[in-house]
């Protein structure tokens, strides 16, 4: 092979890994806002049926069907 193919070579391997770096940070950013969503859905699921247990609600609101069927 010649320096230069070498060279050209070497220079794809670099982006190659630069973008699998960068992908590999992005999976794991989204990876903790997906944690941080979840806690958060949580949270505000426990939260309403609590507020529904207060207000004497006989169903859970996530178990109560639409209004329109």
């Amino acid at each position: 092979m010649t320096p230069e193919r070498i060279e050209r070579i070497e220079e794809q391997i670099a982006h190659l890994t630069r973008a699998n770096d960068d992908i590999s940070d992005m999976l794991r950013a989204q990876g903790d806002e997906i944690a941080r969503l979840r806690r958060q859905l949580s949270q505000l699921s426990e939260r309403e049926s609590d507020r529904s247990a207060q207000d004497g609600d006989t169903i859970a609101l996530a178990d109560q069907k639409p209004p329109h069927w």
